[in-house]
């Protein structure tokens, strides 16, 4: 399905594989992408543009027709710096019966593509059922990272905890590296929602994934999440990567389901 504008705005298209999609940024301004920087050495290819940042904002972007239908539609994000440039842009693909059968519980795979529409990260997750406030040890999440696509960097893996989002961060050896906790999802409303970054021992906060709260008519009536990532400007490259696939996984496992339940009820 292609994005549909808010009526009044003006479109700018972006053609991305089989992917056609049009953005339609709230100034109804064109698509301006971040200049590529210097490649780092042994920089995966396209990873490049994380190297010299220390925020990425990620904006799932509103799908009207799902809006109107109820119907699931293929999730796309922009992904942008702190000053508004585009990074990425990120394409979910699913089959109808996977996204309206299983709902956020959904297998997925998402494909983030540059200024030259090359796919540069490729997010997967296989379909885990999945109860949030209590979940069992056979039903915890995982989501592979691959950059460039066929070369895994590492996993985001949920760890048990009978209430809190607790994550281990693990390079592509399954080492871990980082952890990631969240506050009790279903016990936060109309405010921001942030998880921290963490080292292994938990002594130091290396960064943090927001939810931003967006507004009572959008959280209710869409779907669609923001999220603000911060981390060390010179924190390792495949991290940021990392994190910027943690982002995913989260907006899924949390903020999918409670746009769903608000759907069920209307």
């Amino acid at each position: 399905m292609q994005f549909q504008p808010n009526a009044g705005s003006v479109a700018h298209t972006v053609a991305y594989g089989a992917f056609p999609v049009s953005s339609a940024p709230a100034a109804a301004l064109p698509v301006v992408w971040m200049p590529t920087p210097p490649t780092p050495p042994k920089c995966p290819p396209g990873l490049e543009y994380l190297s010299q940042i220390d925020q990425l904002s990620v904006e799932q972007q509103i799908e009207l027709m799902e809006m109107i239908s109820g119907y699931e539609t293929c999730n796309r994000y922009e992904v942008k710096n702190a000053m508004g440039q585009w990074i990425y842009f990120a394409v979910e693909e699913n089959d109808d019966y996977n996204l309206n059968c299983y709902g956020p519980l959904r297998s997925f795979t998402i494909k983030l593509f540059d200024s030259k529409n090359q796919p540069v990260i490729q997010l997967s997750r296989a379909f885990q059922c999945s109860i949030c406030c209590c979940p069992c040890i056979c039903c915890l999440q995982e989501l592979e990272v691959q950059a460039p696509l066929g070369t895994v960097i590492g996993y985001i893996k949920q760890k048990w905890h009978p209430c809190l989002p607790k994550f281990v961060i693990q390079n592509e050896a399954r080492e871990s590296i980082l952890k990631l906790h969240g506050p009790c999802v279903p016990c936060r409303f109309y405010e921001d929602i942030h998880f921290e970054v963490k080292s292994l021992d938990e002594r130091s906060t290396i960064g943090k994934i927001s939810k931003k709260w967006t507004g009572l008519a959008r959280e209710a009536a869409t779907d669609a999440s923001n999220f603000i990532i911060q981390f060390p400007v010179d924190l390792e490259i495949k991290m940021k990567a990392l994190l910027l696939g943690a982002c995913f996984l989260l907006d899924f496992m949390f903020f999918e389901r409670v746009a769903s339940k608000h759907e069920n009820q209307t």
